[in-house]
């Protein structure tokens, strides 16, 4: 896609299998859930948002980026979330003089991720994921914008989305926000910290990002298959913030909400990001 002298693509990589003994209630495997990342470039540059996950991912995303052939110069991370940066070092030593960046509150929320990666992501990846180490200076040092040839694209903080301290980045020429996972297209939503005011503070994110008016969103977890069109993303959302609350109140069991929500999207990728969420929000009921 192309407006002007800027083009972007978006990358995905694909569900991958995770190292967990359970099953879904329905019989399925656990994976991880398709990750989207955004290639934006000109005539000589180009800017990465949201590298992948694992090492192979990111080799995929760096062949990709070096076939397009400009010179990339920031790697740009929208939030903390380790399947939206872990790769983002080892990316960047690709590209000589290509720089790791995020907002100072990512930052910060990069260490805690971190810090955390071997209780968690080293075993359900076991193997899978280079060295993390957190490589990015802040946006603000750029006046929260990154230039790419003649063009300003901006970095937006917007709050909470799936998680804290998530940023947006805006290219109006081209008509486009890469949104991180503050939007979702076609794949179940990451619920586990929406708990506690944090659906309703990610309706106040989404609300950000629908003013900026954009036509085309990248959302950070989408099928494939499906186009960029923003105002289709930002209705499927914000329609699965709402059946969420809905379904809370009406099943009592996290196995009721999982089917309940499966009927509600039935096309919708990776179940096992829904049951992850519904153990997540029933915990500690009655």
């Amino acid at each position: 896609m192309s407006e002007i002298d800027l083009s972007y693509e978006v990358l995905v990589s694909p569900a991958i299998a995770l190292a967990l003994p359970d099953l879904l209630p329905d019989g399925g495997a656990r994976t991880w859930a398709p990750v989207s990342t955004t290639l934006i470039y000109g005539q000589r540059e180009a800017i990465l948002v949201d590298p992948p996950l694992t090492a192979a991912q990111a080799r995929a995303v760096a062949d990709r980026v070096e076939a397009v052939g400009r010179r990339l110069t920031y790697v740009f991370a929208t939030h903390a979330h380790g399947d939206h940066w872990f790769t983002a070092a080892s990316v960047a030593e690709r590209f000589p003089g290509a720089r790791v960046v995020a907002t100072a509150a990512t930052i910060e929320q990069m260490h805690r991720a971190a810090q955390a990666r071997a209780g968690f992501w080293d075993k359900i990846l076991p193997g899978q994921i280079p060295a993390t180490p957190v490589t990015a200076v802040p946006t603000e040092d750029l006046g929260n914008r990154l230039v790419l040839e003649r063009h300003e694209l901006s970095i937006i903080e917007v709050g909470h989305s799936d998680t804290d301290d998530t940023s947006v980045l805006h290219a109006p020429a081209l008509d486009l926000v890469v949104a991180g996972d503050v939007v979702y297209d076609g794949v179940h939503q990451y619920l586990v910290e929406s708990r506690d005011g944090g659906r309703e503070a990610w309706r106040r994110a989404i609300d950000v990002v629908e003013a900026l008016g954009a036509g085309r969103i990248v959302a950070g977890h989408k099928n494939a298959e499906h186009d960029d069109d923003a105002g289709r993303q930002i209705r499927q959302t914000r329609r699965y913030l709402a059946d969420t609350d809905e379904l809370l109140e009406s099943e009592p069991t996290p196995e009721g909400f999982y089917h309940a929500m499966i009927r509600r999207h039935p096309d919708h990728l990776n179940r096992s990001s829904l049951w992850g969420s519904a153990q997540a929000l029933y915990a500690g009921r009655n």
